[in-house]
């Protein structure tokens, strides 16, 4: 990722887990392109049935798009912080297992309503709202023909600019760019989050994987028997491969395949159109929100921004900025300005006098990702799909974009992950492992989804936007 701070990631922003990796042979059963989410679920997936791997990353750390650092004193999330759908999350599940300390998200947080804090009543109406939003877009979803979310959005009066800015910020584009088919469904309630952050969680699942750093795959050669991937560091051989890289990389020409895709594989990968979801992290002693992991949904006349306040019961607060919001504040020092200038407009320059700017993060900018998580736009909602199929039995995609149920999640790629690996097992001849993942430990809780919900949105109609 890159940073907009005065220390870039390499420098100072190291990951606080770092876990132990093996060395991958040059010739293995599946070869893996990426070490995020879905690059560490496929591994351990095909290590448990006994298949061999070599997982390339051509980052210096695993994790991809969820990387945990420690920053005024606190491990802080510069990419993915919430587990969402955590009925649907496997990530969950497989915390509980380990005995992870998760914790469930907030149902109940904040209204700021031009300098005030609203009262019951305004959260109560901000509800109403995005009640009547999700029933349109269900509405639209349900229709024959595919519009976008601004064309399905209702009128809402007074919270139809704020509700729309945080629908901006779950969908990962303006409203106008996404299709109505493509919006988080009812299972996304239920949300969680995870002691020491979620990036160092995902390192750790990595511990003991055969994995490559540094080690961008420039060109896969699928014309012969298998597949052959060309590196800065030598060849590796497999049988086959899972490519497991963000989509705009592909659409952009990162790896060369020799013969090229088939015309509709490649137009599914160019389909996709980049999400954004940033954080303006700030260290803020003073902030004068109550409660822990609370969001707080801050309205003006000409601005809604959401924050994610008191992460774990720090002073540590995300200001979360929706993609055309990411992208006028372009730069470290303009992002916070635009913090700076917000919250003191909101609250008074009092307010803010010991707030401080730790972080800016820029995953649109980032080289290797390009993107917060790929978004579909209206007309072409069957790209999930179609990027899911195998190319030849011998190249597979995976990631969040391929999720058609947890999609723009780190839980959407790990499932991604798993299902890739799953089909290439198949082809390869070896068995598919009973359970992949470690044992379940004694006493720890069950999985189970007891909270009815609505994506995101169930934190965000008591409080403001959610995150990625």
């Amino acid at each position: 990722m890159t940073l907009r701070s005065v220390t870039s990631e390499r420098s100072v922003h190291r990951p606080i887990s770092t876990p132990s990796l093996a060395e991958p042979e040059g010739e293995v059963d599946v070869a893996i392109v990426g070490a995020g989410a879905a690059g560490i679920a496929a591994a351990r997936f095909c290590r448990a049935a006994g298949a061999s791997t070599a997982v390339l990353e051509a980052r210096d750390r695993v994790g991809g798009r969820a990387v945990t650092v420690r920053l005024g004193g606190h491990a802080v999330d510069l990419g993915a912080h919430w587990l969402h759908a955590g009925g649907l999350n496997p990530l969950v599940r497989l915390g509980r297992e380990r005995g992870e300390a998760i914790r469930r998200a907030p149902g109940q947080g904040h209204v700021v309503l031009d300098g005030r804090f609203g009262t019951r009543a305004d959260r109560e109406a901000h509800g109403r709202g995005f009640e009547a939003a999700d029933r349109a877009f269900a509405a639209a979803a349900r229709r024959d023909g595919d519009v976008s979310l601004a064309q399905a959005l209702p009128p809402l009066g007074r919270w139809r600019a704020p509700i729309a800015a945080t629908m901006a910020l779950i969908s990962g584009r303006p409203l106008a760019e996404v299709s109505a088919q493509d919006f988080p469904s009812d299972e996304f309630g239920d949300n969680y989050f995870i002691r020491g952050g979620y990036g160092a969680f995902l390192a750790r699942l990595a511990a003991g994987l055969p994995v490559r750093l540094g080690c961008p795959v420039t060109a896969i050669d699928w014309s012969g028997p298998g597949v052959r991937l060309s590196t800065p560091r030598g060849t590796v051989r497999a049988r086959a491969a899972v490519v497991t890289v963000p989509m705009p990389l592909l659409a952009g020409g990162a790896i060369r395949f020799a013969p090229g895709l088939p015309p509709g594989m490649a137009e599914a990968l160019s389909g996709f159109l980049p999400g954004a979801y940033e954080h303006v992290v700030l260290q803020w002693p003073d902030a004068p929100f109550r409660g822990a992991d609370r969001l707080a949904k801050i309205v003006t006349v000409r601005r809604s921004l959401g924050l994610l306040t008191w992460i774990e019961g720090a002073p540590i607060h995300y200001l979360e900025l929706d993609y055309a919001t990411a992208l006028a504040a372009s730069g470290r020092d303009r992002a916070a300005r635009l913090a700076r200038d917000f919250l003191a407009g909101v609250l008074g320059t009092h307010a803010i006098r010991n707030m401080r700017v730790l972080a800016v993060t820029d995953w649109l900018s980032d080289p290797l990702s390009r993107s917060s998580w790929s978004v579909v736009p209206p007309g072409r909602v069957a790209i999930r799909t179609e990027a899911a199929k195998p190319v030849a039995d011998r190249i597979w995609f995976a990631g969040e974009a391929t999720s058609r149920s947890l999609w723009g999640t780190v839980g959407g790629a790990w499932e991604e992950g798993e299902r890739a690996a799953r089909e290439v097992l198949a082809i390869v001849g070896r068995g598919e492992p009973e359970r992949p993942g470690e044992a379940r430990r004694p006493n720890s809780p069950p999985a189970g989804n007891d909270v009815s919900a609505s994506a995101w949105r169930t934190n965000a109609r008591e409080a403001t936007s959610s995150g990625a």
